[in-house]
């Protein structure tokens, strides 16, 4: 068992603990922080520790009175051994998952970026399609989900469009949902009855607080204009609609949804913001050009992670080879089983990354 790695642990806990009775600390509002969250990492792993400890003691102890003499306490003792074993099995399985390393976006809100690739108006569809399926999710899931941005087609589809999701858990059900998804269906428009095949690219977003990432004011170019498409004659008669520029990094985001230009200023910042947390932590992570392929893609069939195909009633996600034939409640919101089984393997993957 891993007891040089919980012993480590225990010991860091400890520190930590003490850390946070320390006045300094305690005064200091990004050390607290900090502390803090590593106090909410290793406290479940410090009781987890005891209780183990603890545990084998009893087994010991049971142990030597499988060897007694006395018929009825041997009898007793391995009754109780059986017991023992079950729940150290049981405690060892709940320390493998404690011990797999939080990721640090797992309290963040998230933001979503669905575009149409390839398959013209039926892509732009399905990007409306993907979004009620995530606007649905989030409501079974209590979460608070609004538009920052979108730009619509004559047909009911979109374009683009971006939006906040906002709760407990949020990136950890999300973060699976990166990549190329393709759909295979007959359009409303097809009058031949012939299945096509569309793809949209989703990128999540987790969203950044000003402590995470730095924006300078040198460093932008803010145009205004006049917003396009659905709004209101008032929307479309002012310049309303905000284009940010990042000049060094060359990312440009665009607003045009409310009204008020100061709320179009305001949420545009929150996009870049987030766009921007993001490519810092594809930099740390070594792993820039692959993670941005994976995130944003391009709206090739072949770079796919998952394919609805509605003939067959079946969705497919090809990353983990596994499939479902419930469409319609999966794009009613109903995703759950599929985010679990996606959980499920990641934290297979984890495990097995971090030799636990």
């Amino acid at each position: 068992m891993y007891f040089k790695k919980l012993r480590f642990l225990n010991a860091k806990f400890q520190e930590v603990e003490s850390k946070l009775s320390d006045l300094s600390v305690v005064l200091n509002q990004e050390e607290y922080k900090k502390f803090s969250k590593q106090y909410s990492y290793l406290r479940p792993i410090a009781e987890k520790y005891m209780q183990y400890l603890r545990l084998l003691n009893s087994i010991k102890d049971i142990e030597e009175l499988k060897n007694s003499k006395d018929f009825q306490i041997k009898e007793l003792a391995f009754a109780e051994y059986d017991d023992l074993v079950e729940v150290k099995n049981k405690i060892e399985s709940e320390i493998k998952i404690l011990l797999i390393p939080p990721d640090p976006n797992d309290d963040k809100n998230i933001i979503v970026e669905i575009r149409a690739g390839t398959g013209g108006d039926e892509s732009a569809l399905f990007v409306g399609d993907l979004y009620r399926m995530y606007a649905r999710f989030a409501e079974k899931k209590g979460w608070e989900c609004e538009i920052l941005n979108s730009s619509s087609t004559g047909l009911g589809g979109y374009k683009e469009i971006i939006f906040e999701i906002n709760g407990s858990g949020v990136w950890c059900y999300f973060k699976f949902e990166k990549g190329t998804h393709r759909v295979q269906r007959v359009p409303e428009t097809e009058i031949s009855g012939r299945v096509h095949t569309s793809a949209v690219t989703v990128a999540i977003f987790p969203e950044a607080e000003e402590v995470d990432v730095e924006i300078k004011m040198e460093d932008l170019r803010i145009d205004t204009y006049r917003s396009s498409g659905a709004g209101g004659q008032h929307v479309n008669k002012t310049n309303s609609a905000i284009r940010i520029t990042h000049l060094p990094t060359g990312l440009v985001v665009a607003c045009q949804d409310e009204r008020s230009q100061m709320k179009n200023r305001a949420k545009a910042f929150k996009v870049l913001r987030a766009k921007l947390y993001n490519k810092k932590i594809l930099e740390n992570a070594n792993q820039i050009s692959n993670e941005r392929k994976l995130q944003i893609g391009t709206g090739d069939r072949s770079e796919k992670i998952r394919t609805y195909n509605y003939p067959q009633n079946r969705i497919t996600d090809h990353r983990i080879g596994y499939s479902m034939y419930n469409i319609k409640e999966v794009m009613d919101g109903d995703l759950s089983g599929l985010v679990n089984k996606l959980i499920e393997a990641e934290m297979e993957f984890k495990l097995n990354e971090n030799n636990i």
